[in-house]
């Protein structure tokens, strides 16, 4: 640089001396280095200033890299200084991060001191007192110019403090070199502190799932087909294994049992359809549940029906089937009426939770009692469907976690391949015995002793496949006219209440699954109507158990990542194709609804030990999602773990206590149905036979005591809102000003059209 520059410098430095100085320096305050740094103050602080640093995730270049273009600074200005032109230069300070404005050159190249000195727009590294050469020495003013170049570089450098601009030392900046992925250049690396999701407005966090199908997303056929079909794959286990319980404990046959999985299959697909049309309409299986097995159970180990030796299976399927539909009639009212709405005020996670565990905890007497009668396949069914869904869900084949979506149904396949050889090997096979003839009717003792192993073991035991012909179309009221009881009829009712509040609890976390608002007190209820309209159709059609919402769908779509409402829709058409497929034999009786369908009679063949192994994880995974609504609320809270732990304690004890009045009953029945046969023989006695029966079926039940204890506790005991992570519905207001709210949740325009018709005949 030319000799001109040194005078040059210190006209500028009496300038600086000036107001210039004055008015700036009481607008720095001293700097305090923090030790620890909050990233999301970080994120907020970057978006805030325009900095944004590597910690947000949106970096275009490395730390170093900033400290490397700071140094080539000082030579790009002094090449523009000799062309004659400048060009304004952004300046950012590397510990602070703040843009800083272009100050001008402030320390100059000179010529005369041997050595240069960059020109650096960071004039807080020193500060201005230490930065700014004071008097006309020449001698002092090179010193201080090469002491300030030594503590620039130890700056970019990495090593020793730096000054923050009042002199104080803050720590240095390390440089940080990302890893570089391949086929990305090193400005493409990104380190993103929130993954999976964004930060919140108020400064929270709530991580949403990467969905591969949203709500209403519609990708063409092909990819719809395959998640409709996935989506009800991974609920297999819940939508045909029911039928293989209470069908073998009403005395029916193996075509009953074909044929009651043939129906359940074809009201599954019939009430998801109405309930995506026509109820919440998000992506939710509607099906038999859980929830209707244990009062089915109930009914069935009856006093009165453990005698009856012809047409028992009929006669107990009439008796569920007029329990049902008045059970479901209650929940209807209790939907479309809107007392749903005032019932929501006192459903929160804290009684969700253990109602929904205790309807798993329920058959705890039945699992692997029953599965224990073939351990041979039992157990290894049980650790292969353990080891899919935990030890290897994150393996991805073609992009897809197979074995976390087809847990239950890879591992049932295998686990039956495996009895089938087990079987054709003749491991089952005993001498004299024929797997063919009922217990009932075998005469030789060594045959009675090898009876119950073969029953439930051998997977040609079933002759459903050999006699079911290529079609079945199940219709209302194929069993009977429905018989109704007071007794049934109030369990049902109780029954139908407890199903609710699955359903209240369902509703809200699937909602959030899908990356939508929760819905308003009006759409649950609405939700909650057409449960019953659902239920009271598997009551005509004679399903066994009433339809509601599988508590299976949360896990589904958390697993699967699809919350499509059109892939839900597609998937129920299957359902009803695979309840019937058609072939031209199928007329063989003056009705032509005498035959059974395949694929019910491949079902029906399952063991029953397989079936009971794959069970228990099921209900299992019950208890775990109902645990999970805990979630929301504050699970360190005292008042909440009480409440909890009282619950679900005494759900299991007064129940327990209600079972033991029947002594006679484990001499007649297997051990696993000596729980559900209490309503015959239980200590209350009001004189009232019917309401006997009633008062002793539900208090021997777990999940009513469950949630009669839990409703009561949560509904007393104080506390906040925020203590007991009371459910947030959305507003009306919300739905009517927020489109994507309103395409979530309202019904199809048509529907719309046609209500509106209907109120203006009306009035």
């Amino acid at each position: 640089m030319e000799t001109g520059s040194s005078s040059d410098s210190r006209d500028k430095q009496k300038t600086l001396k000036g107001s210039d100085i004055d008015s700036m320096m009481p607008q720095i305050g001293p700097f305090v280095p923090r030790t620890e740094h909050n990233p999301r103050e970080l994120r907020s602080w970057a978006k805030k200033t325009g900095f944004v640093s590597d910690f947000s995730g949106e970096t275009t270049t490395d730390v170093s890299g900033k400290f490397d273009s700071a140094g080539l600074d000082v030579q790009r200005s002094h090449e523009h200084s000799r062309g004659g032109g400048s060009s304004p230069k952004i300046e950012i300070d590397p510990v602070l991060g703040r843009t800083k404005p272009n100050r001008g050159s402030e320390i100059e190249l000179d010529a005369e001191a041997g050595h240069g000195v960059r020109r650096n727009g960071n004039a807080g590294v020193l500060g201005f007192r230490e930065g700014i050469v004071r008097g006309e020495n020449e001698r002092r003013r090179v010193r201080d110019e090469a002491v300030l170049e030594d503590k620039v570089d130890e700056r970019l450098n990495g090593s020793g403090p730096s000054g923050n601009g009042n002199g104080v030392p803050v720590p240095s900046v390390n440089s940080v070199e990302p890893k570089k992925e391949e086929g990305k250049d090193e400005r493409d690396v990104q380190i993103d502190m929130y993954p999976g999701g964004e930060e919140t407005a108020d400064g929270g966090w709530h991580r949403q799932p990467e969905l591969r199908f949203g709500l209403r997303d519609n990708r063409g056929w092909v990819p719809v087909i395959y998640y409709g079909l996935q989506h009800f794959l991974s609920l297999a286990g819940s939508l045909i294994f029911i039928p293989l319980i209470i069908v073998p404990a009403m005395g029916g046959t193996d075509k009953d049992t074909a044929t009651v999985i043939s129906t359940m299959l074809l009201v599954t697909g019939v009430t998801t359809t109405l309930q995506s049309y026509f109820g919440t309409r998000l992506p939710l299986v509607q099906g038999s549940s859980f929830v209707y097995l244990a009062p089915a159970l109930v009914i069935i180990n009856a006093r009165e029906y453990r005698n009856l030796s012809e047409h028992k299976f009929r006669h107990i399927m009439r008796e569920l089937q007029g329990a049902i539909i008045v059970g479901s009639i209650f929940q209807s009212i209790l939907g479309f009426t809107g007392l749903m709405s005032l019932f929501l005020r006192l459903i929160n996670p804290v009684v969700v939770a253990p109602t929904v565990a205790a309807i798993g905890l329920a058959f705890f007497s039945y699992g692997f009692p029953q599965a224990g009668s073939c351990v041979e396949i039992s157990i290894p069914q049980i650790l292969l469907v353990l080891i899919f869904a935990l030890y290897l869900r994150g393996i991805s084949v073609f992009g897809h976690h197979l074995f976390r979506i087809y847990a239950v149904p890879l591992s049932v396949m295998i686990i039956w391949a495996y009895a089938f050889f087990l079987t054709a090997g003749g491991a089952y096979n005993y001498k004299g015995c024929s797997p063919d003839i009922p217990s009932s009717n075998i005469l030789s003792d060594a045959c009675i002793k090898h009876a119950y192993t073969m029953k439930h073991c051998r997977t040609d035991v079933s002759n459903a496949w050999r006699t079911a012909a290529w079609v079945r179309i199940p219709y209302p009221l194929q069993w009977g006219i429905p018989i109704f009881h007071l007794r049934t009829s109030l369990i049902m009712i109780i029954v139908s209440l407890v199903a609710s509040v699955d359903s209240v609890g369902t509703y809200h976390t699937a909602s959030l699954l899908v990356n939508s608002k929760p819905p308003t007190p009006r759409i649950v209820s609405r939700g909650i109507g057409m449960e019953g309209f659902c239920s009271i159709l598997a009551g005509l059609w004679g399903s066994g158990t009433g339809s509601s919402t599988l508590t299976e769908n949360v896990h589904t779509i958390s697993i699967t990542k699809v919350a499509s409402r059109r892939a839900v829709q597609l998937g129920a058409v299957f359902m009803i194709v695979f309840s019937f497929v058609v072939s031209i034999d199928w007329i063989t009786s003056d009705l032509g609804f005498d035959t059974f369908g395949k694929v019910g009679a491949i079902l029906a063949s399952i063991p029953q030990a397989l079936a009971a192994s794959i069970l228990c994880f099921m209900w299992a995974l019950i208890v775990a999602i109902g645990l999970s609504n805990l979630q929301y609320t504050q699970s360190a809270s005292f008042r909440n773990i009480m409440i909890v732990g009282a619950s679900l304690f005494l759900g299991l004890s007064i129940p327990a206590y209600f079972q033991q009045y029947h002594p006679e009953t484990s001499l007649i029945l297997p051990s696993y149905f000596v729980p559900f046969a209490a309503a015959s023989n239980g200590p209350v006695h009001t004189g009232s036979k019917q309401l006997d029966f009633a008062i002793n079926a539900l208090m021997s039940m777990n999940m009513v005591v469950t949630l009669l204890v839990a409703f009561i506790l949560d509904n007393t005991v104080p506390g906040s809102r925020q203590e007991r992570g009371v459910y947030i519905w959305s507003r009306a207001e919300d739905l009517a000003s927020d489109p994507s709210l309103q395409a979530d949740y309202s019904l199809p325009r048509k529907v719309c059209r046609c209500f509106c018709r209907a109120r203006r005949l009306g009035a």
